[in-house]
């Protein structure tokens, strides 16, 4: 039995920045029917709502600065 050579499997290109900026954005509107319609006695649904965004937001500079490594590597400067 002979084995094939597989071929060098590459990585998928996503878009992270888009995936992310949609949730961000899903936590936003969530807030703000939160706060402007549900008007909730417990605070905890807020909170989770805005550490939502925070993360989004987060996530969001994360995959800048990678994407922007990842460009330096491949241009090789």
């Amino acid at each position: 039995m002979t084995q094939r050579r597989q071929e060098e499997l590459k990585p998928i290109e996503t878009h992270d920045t888009a995936t992310i900026l949609v949730g961000t954005v899903l936590w936003v509107i969530a807030l703000l029917a939160m706060v402007l319609v549900v008007k909730p006695a417990d605070p905890r649904p807020v909170w989770t709502c805005v550490a939502g965004i925070g993360l989004g937001l987060f996530g969001l500079g994360y995959v800048r600065i990678r994407d922007a490594r990842r460009k330096r590597r491949s241009t090789g400067a």
